[in-house]
């Protein structure tokens, strides 16, 4: 189990060292990311959810649904709690405290879910991965977009009224590829539909570049902040690695899920925090240092959650 373990979280530490050397080197600019970004999240990681979702069949997708409804719920009511402590105790401003609820929330299953559980499950957990990002591209992703977008558009224009810029906010959020993506995915999956071949294949070649350039960013946002230990970081680490799949475990062993759907959805909770609100971050010109402590402690963190976990629901 510990080779199991190092051989999955090896090449992920290793991909983000590299981003790290590489803006610390100032190889690239790790102050000006912006095309990468939108490389992974307008174009990668949308193709790769529409993929893996729209391929699947109709039965599968079915199957997957107690995962969707158990990883969205948790992620809802941990990025929910999370949110208000920070906006009505510590009075963090809108952005950040949307941005630090995402981290906190939605785990890394692309650039970690995605090995780790391809690893002891094998080929068949891609779907339910993808039905894991799904659920948080879906669920929570439009609430910090929404949240962000009411942010920047204040800033940009006073003129305009709350409510107007409530329904402009909403209607960029949900129509960015990344949530729109998935949903189109999973709606062509229930319809009985599938997808061509060739369409498959297309969209295949560019969402595998989606793990891999998104860990490498991340190394490369790293390099340009300061890593911080405090109290936050260490609360948002427990609440990402324990608490979360604490949580999706209380929720299964309560509820009818077959054996094999909840110790998937256990293990996907399991993963650190996902690299998503450094992203949306970058996008929004958000540069939180805070966010990217919580990336990197939750990630390191994880080496041991996720061994102990894996040796609990797979001895």
């Amino acid at each position: 189990m510990p080779h199991v373990i190092f051989m999955v979280l090896a090449p992920i530490f290793f991909v983000m060292a590299l981003g790290y050397v590489a803006g610390r080197m100032r190889t690239i600019d790790n102050h000006h990311v912006g095309e990468i970004n939108a490389l992974i999240m307008d174009f990668a990681l949308p193709a790769s959810l529409f993929a893996a979702t729209g391929s699947a069949s109709r039965s599968e997708m079915m199957a997957q649904g107690p995962l969707f409804a158990i990883l969205g719920a948790v992620m809802l009511i941990i990025y929910l709690l999370w949110y208000l402590v920070e906006r009505k105790v510590l009075r963090i401003s809108r952005g950040e405290a949307a941005l630090q609820a995402l981290t906190v929330a939605f785990p890394n299953c692309a650039g970690i879910g995605l090995p780790i559980a391809s690893t002891v499950l094998g080929p068949t957990a891609t779907v339910s991965v993808a039905v894991a990002l799904a659920a948080g591209s879906i669920l929570v992703t439009p609430f910090t977009l929404l949240l962000l977008e009411l942010s920047v558009g204040k800033e940009q224009n006073d003129a305009e009224t709350s409510a107007a810029r409530v329904r402009r906010a909403l209607w960029h959020a949900l129509t960015k590829p990344v949530v729109l993506a998935p949903a189109l995915g999973i709606l062509l999956s229930l319809s009985g539909l599938n997808l061509d071949s060739v369409a498959g294949a297309s969209l295949d070649l560019i969402g595998q570049a989606a793990g891999g350039v998104a860990l490498f960013l991340t190394g490369l946002i790293l390099s340009a902040q300061s890593f911080r230990l405090n109290w936050k970081i260490v609360t948002a680490t427990g609440t990402a690695n324990v608490v979360r799949p604490l949580l999706v475990a209380v929720i299964v062993h309560v509820l009818p899920v077959p054996p094999e759907i909840a110790k998937v959805s256990i293990l996907l909770a399991a993963g650190p925090s996902g690299f998503f609100g450094i992203l949306f971050g970058v996008n929004y010109r958000l540069n939180s240092s805070e966010v990217g402590s919580m990336v990197i402690a939750s990630t390191v963190f994880s080496i041991l959650t996720l061994a102990i976990t894996i040796g609990i629901l797979f001895p």
